[in-house]
Formats: C-alpha cells, sequence, structure tokens
C-alpha cells in the first residue's frame, strides 16, 4: 500500500474529481484518497489528493485561497452558468458590439473585494441533505442563498471580440467557496447582455501550484507523494519536536515549552525527530495541544 501524502494532479477536462479520486485509489492501492475542493468536469487544473491519514490535512487546504484562469463569454447566459448547460437568453449583436472597455473594466471593479454572490443552481452545495445539481437534474428549481466571499484580485488579462460575443480572458483569485461561473453569469448580467464561462484552470490551492502537478495518466503515486511532514510543513509552522513531545502529544498529552511566546492559537505543524508528522498542535501560551494526531500508518510509512 502506498504511504501517506499530499499528491497534486492537472486535473484533465471532462473528467470528474470522483473520477481522479477513484483511478488514484487504483494506482495507490488504497481506498483512503480524498480531495481538497472539486472542479467541475469541464475545469482543468489542480486538485489535491489526500491519501491514508494525509485525508486530515484536507480539511486545512480547502479553506485556502485559491487562483484561477479563466474566460468569459458576454453576450448569452445558460442553465449553468457556464458552456455545458443550455443557452437561455442571447443579447442582440449590435448590444454585445456596444459594450465599452470601461464597462466591462467597471463590472470587474463592482465583483472585486468582500462581495455577496449567489451560487449557480447546478453547484455541489446540498439542500435538505440532496445536491443543488441533482436537484435541478430532478426538475426541481432551485433558488440558492447569497454568501459572503472575497475576490482578492479580478484582472483582465485579453479581450477578444467577434461578431455575436466579447471573450475576456481573466485571472482571479479569491476565497473558498467562490464560484467563478457565478462571476461570469454577474458581470454578464451587470453589463445588460448575459454572460457565462467558457473555460477555467485551477492554478494554485493555498501555497501549492499547478506547475507542482502532473496528469493522473501513467501518474507515479509513490514517486509524486509529498510527504505528509513536509505538506504540513509548507502549510504551517514546523516544530520540531523532542522524544518524549513526540510521545506524549501521540499519548493526548500537553506539552510545556518553556521558550514559547506564541499564544495565537494557530496550527503548527509538530514533527517528532524521525521526521513523520505527529500531528498538528495549537499553543497556548507556553503549552501545546493537539488538535490532530496522525495514526500509526504515518509512522510506518515514514
Amino acid at each position: 500500500m502506498t504511504a501517506s501524502g499530499i499528491l497534486l494532479v492537472d486535473k484533465p477536462g471532462g473528467w470528474t474529481s470522483h473520477d481522479i479520486v477513484a483511478r488514484t485509489r487504483r494506482l495507490a492501492g488504497t481506498r483512503k484518497v480524498g480531495h481538497a475542493g472539486t472542479l467541475d468536469p469541464m475545469a482543468t487544473g489542480l486538485l489535491i489528493l489526500g491519501l491514508n491519514s494525509s485525508t486530515r490535512l484536507l480539511t486545512y487546504i480547502v479553506g485556502t485561497e485559491k487562483e484561477y484562469l479563466a474566460t468569459i463569454r458576454l453576450g448569452a447566459s445558460t442553465t449553468t452558468d457556464d458552456a455545458e448547460g443550455d443557452i437561455v437568453d442571447r443579447a442582440p449583436d449590435a448590444a454585445i458590439a456596444a459594450i465599452a472597455d470601461d464597462a466591462i473594466a467597471e463590472g470587474i471593479e463592482s465583483l472585486t473585494g468582500e462581495i455577496e454572490q449567489i451560487p449557480s443552481a447546478v453547484s455541489a452545495i446540498k439542500v435538505d441533505g440532496k445536491r443543488a445539481y441533482a436537484r435541478v437534474r430532478a426538475g426541481e428549481e432551485v433558488v440558492l442563498d447569497a454568501r459572503s466571499v472575497t475576490i482578492s484580485e479580478f484582472e483582465l488579462l485579453g479581450t477578444t471580440r467577434a461578431e455575436g460575443a466579447v471573450d475576456l480572458d481573466v485571472r482571479v483569485v479569491c476565497s473558498s467557496g467562490t464560484y467563478i461561473r457565478s462571476l461570469a453569469r454577474d458581470l454578464g448580467a451587470g453589463l445588460g447582455v448575459g454572460g457565462h464561462l467558457t473555460a477555467l484552470r485551477r492554478t494554485r490551492v493555498g501555497p501549492f501550484s499547478v506547475q507542482d502537478a502532473r496528469p493522473i495518466e501513467g501518474l507515479d503515486v509513490a514517486g509524486r507523494l509529498v510527504p505528509a511532514a513536509d505538506a504540513a510543513s509548507i502549510l504551517f509552522e514546523r516544530f520540531e519536536l523532542s522524544e518524549q513531545q513526540a510521545i506524549d502529544l501521540t499519548h493526548g498529552k500537553r506539552i510545556h515549552v518553556p521558550d514559547r511566546e506564541d499564544g495565537s492559537g494557530v496550527p503548527v505543524a509538530a514533527i517528532a525527530p524521525t521526521g513523520h508528522l505527529v500531528g498538528l498542535i495549537e499553543f497556548r501560551g507556553k503549552e501545546a495541544r493537539s488538535l490532530v494526531n496522525f495514526p500509526a500508518d504515518e509512522i510506518a510509512d515514514a
């Protein structure tokens, strides 16, 4: 069985996130595989997987900042807010041709910062225990509540004008829970012509980049696995434990660190002298307690 760790996969278009998980289970010889944030089948780019005990790290990766490259097509709205849906409204060619560059810039500016966003009705959000997209496919009308998200950067990289459409290549840096499809929809709606997403690529999740990811086809899982200790040290401060401290934390005890001044409660990666990840801890003054421990499979696989 493959050791515990984090795997960076460059997801191809047409695959679901579950497809990638299923393929990785076969390649790695373990059922314990999870992912840190779904990508739509149309989307490509970085999908982070956790194997074995490292699935416990995924909770801390899911909530990190994301970066995307996308293409927004102005001029038409679709049932899914992306190119996979049916067109429900198309603006007149004259209205599309009249969209000014200044108006596009203003629309992007209005969607930057902390905003209230209504997720797409075909999102994976659960409504009364059932995914929203499943309810839509069953013929139900789904209206989701708006949620606060933060768009740190919304950068226009290029504009292509053609008959009946204006394509915008953009880069978006945003908080977890943001729907880029909804940005496309809302930008088009604000300009009065409708809009939807035609391409989406996730390029970064927190500190992890798609440049370090590899395609799933022919992937050498063991060779590309980022050990849990390394992944946790990328995400958080690394704290080197003594042998006794490692034993105490493993047994659920608190540890005392006399020269520690930080009491912020931010997770810290606790690393044993053997180099394996004992767990994530938090300091309160000069004492630390475990937030999550990593079981014996991490120790055995180190």
